[in-house]
């Protein structure tokens, strides 16, 4: 090799997990909301025929406000079945707001004891159960500074988070579905999180004990909008 040739070495895509596990297999995840939903038993029925692991939610924000989310493997799915669901009636007939679209990817940390299930079904398990119907759903986006950090003082600052997470989900009082959508957000968001529960105000709590940590309080450049929504329908 030439001293004026350069080794590059192929980016390594694969999820990694604990003890070695390796995956290159992930879900996507997209909210659509819509509004002038006034009959939404057609909007069900719409939903069941793309045999599609989807929810339909009302926006407890709008009388008349919608939310659909997709959790789909092959991406290719949102420009191809799910684009002509929203093209086609009844959907077709709404009034898009797309200033609540949302879409990520489900991801690692290198330390998920079980990475297949992590990977492929968590965020199916909770977000198609009925026994949490509430839903938040909000992006995420943190300041450049904190990517600077060193690795250490990372994973100080997120560990703080995560704990008051783990509190609340240990007390079954909320349940997260945490994605990665950098690239694939309009506002260059780089994570959404949807927080399930049983109940509404224990997720608003979360969101208000969050506000306290060092990440958020600190290296949060934006968060928002916020869809806050209950479960009309979910596929089983």
């Amino acid at each position: 090799m030439s001293h004026h040739q350069v080794q590059i070495e192929k980016p390594d895509l694969q999820e990694k997990g604990a003890e070695g596990q390796v995956l290159d297999r992930r879900v996507y995840c997209q909210l659509q909301v819509f509004s002038g939903a006034g009959d939404t038993d057609s909007l069900v029925n719409q939903l069941k025929q793309t045999g599609l692991d989807s929810v339909l939610y009302q926006d407890i924000n709008n009388p008349k406000g919608v939310g659909v989310l997709f959790i789909v493997e092959d991406p290719s799915e949102f420009a191809e079945k799910i684009r002509d669901l929203y093209l086609s009636e009844p959907f077709s007939q709404l009034e898009h707001k797309p200033e609540y679209t949302m879409i990520g990817r489900t991801y690692s940390s290198g330390r998920e004891v079980e990475l297949e299930d992590w990977m492929l079904e968590k965020a199916k398990r909770y977000a198609l159960n009925p026994e949490t119907p509430w839903a938040v759903w909000y992006p995420i986006r943190r300041k450049p500074e904190f990517e600077l950090l060193e690795k250490k003082d990372q994973g100080k600052i997120l560990f703080e988070h995560a704990m008051i997470g783990r509190s609340f989900g240990e007390a079954g009082f909320a349940s997260d579905i945490r994605l990665a959508c950098y690239g694939l957000d309009k506002n260059d968001n780089e994570f959404v999180l949807g927080i399930l529960g049983k109940e509404l105000y224990p997720l608003s709590r979360l969101v208000q004990d969050m506000r306290k940590t060092e990440q958020t309080a600190k290296y949060i450049d934006s968060l928002g909008p916020f869809f806050v929504g209950k479960v009309i329908w979910q596929s089983s």
